[in-house]
């Protein structure tokens, strides 16, 4: 089913005009690409947990915005999420998973990528004395 639905992408990309050749640079991972995404799974590559108030407070969202996000993250196994109590107080706890970090990493590594490719090899180290 995998090859299927790869087939179909590849149709539909060929259909918009979109065509990777050897060499070109292939589609960012869209689901971490988003602002709010890519805030969570950068905060939970640097700590091991966070709670959802965390989350919260270092993106500057709301509970409904990250619930969403979040929601979206733990489907594709980015991150987990651990629900628990705190005395009678609901605690929600995320974390980064091996595939959420494999994602992130390639992810930046296709945005190094990007800007290397965008700079010309004059700018490269421009500022900087031998």
């Amino acid at each position: 089913m995998a090859k299927s639905n790869l087939a179909k992408q590849n149709i539909e990309r060929a259909s918009l005009g979109i065509v990777e050749t050897p060499g070109s640079i292939p589609d960012l991972d869209r689901l971490i690409h988003e602002r709010i995404r890519l805030g969570i799974v950068s905060a939970l590559a640097a700590n091991s947990t966070l709670t959802f108030n965390d989350l919260k407070r270092l993106l500057k969202t709301t509970d409904g915005n990250l619930s969403v996000h979040a929601r979206k993250l733990e489907e594709a196994k980015y991150i987990d999420c651990a629900k628990s109590f705190e005395g009678r107080m609901p605690k929600t706890e995320y974390s980064l998973t091996a595939t959420g970090r494999k994602a992130l990493n390639k992810y930046l590594d296709h945005m190094e990528a990007l800007i290397g490719a965008m700079r010309p090899d004059s700018d490269r180290g421009a500022g900087h004395s031998a």
